[in-house]
């Protein structure tokens, strides 16, 4: 089965520069190239697509709120960043990967290829988080260090670096403010509990 793509960014020339590469690719078909999030949700709807290559920066200061509300109405959906300009990291750790303005056509090749067989990986893969280790994330994401999660726990340090290890490899996401942002998107913890 093709994967069906929407790709959402201000740049026509971008937009149709990267359906041409995308479309070339037997497992891919462009269904529509929207210039703002406006009417994404009913155009996935519409055109039934699993994958979604949005430019964060339409998204403005949105960024986080509009993930977050993406994700909880489309989350069969890949989402994918398409950074045409310089903007901070920490709004690329939701999305399943990034596409780059300056990236050849065949690494964004590559990288299409990358995203779906990591997208499956993810759906066939049991990601669900112990107890403990979902207590530890949002220790994490807190702010605690380690020695405090360990005396809140009554835990060793040794153990709560397992749990970290282990959220690590089941999320993939290794950085504190990607875990941060994984445990809101998650509602594991609202914005009022971070410090």
């Amino acid at each position: 089965m093709r994967n069906r793509v929407i790709i959402c960014s201000s740049f026509e020339m971008v937009s149709i520069g990267l359906a041409e590469i995308i479309d070339s690719l037997a497992q891919f078909d462009v269904v529509s190239c929207l210039d703002s999030p406006e009417y994404l949700s009913e155009k996935i709807l519409t055109t039934d697509a699993n994958i979604v290559i949005i430019d964060p920066s339409v998204l403005g200061y949105q960024n986080k709120d509009f993930i977050f509300q993406f994700r909880k109405k489309h989350p069969h959906v890949t989402l994918i960043a398409l950074v045409t300009t310089s903007l901070d990291h920490s709004w690329l750790v939701p999305y399943c990967g990034v596409i780059e303005i300056q990236d050849t056509r065949s690494k964004i090749i590559d990288k299409m290829s990358e995203f779906i067989k990591n997208d499956k990986q993810k759906k066939n893969e049991d990601v669900e988080l112990s107890k403990r280790e979902t207590d530890v994330l949002i220790a994490i994401a807190k702010g605690m260090m380690n020695k405090e999660i360990a005396d809140q726990m009554n835990l060793s340090v040794h153990t709560v670096i397992s749990h970290r290890k282990n959220i690590t490899r089941k999320t993939g996401i290794k950085s504190v403010s990607g875990l941060t942002v994984y445990a809101l998107l998650n509602n594991l913890i609202n914005e009022k509990d971070l410090i």
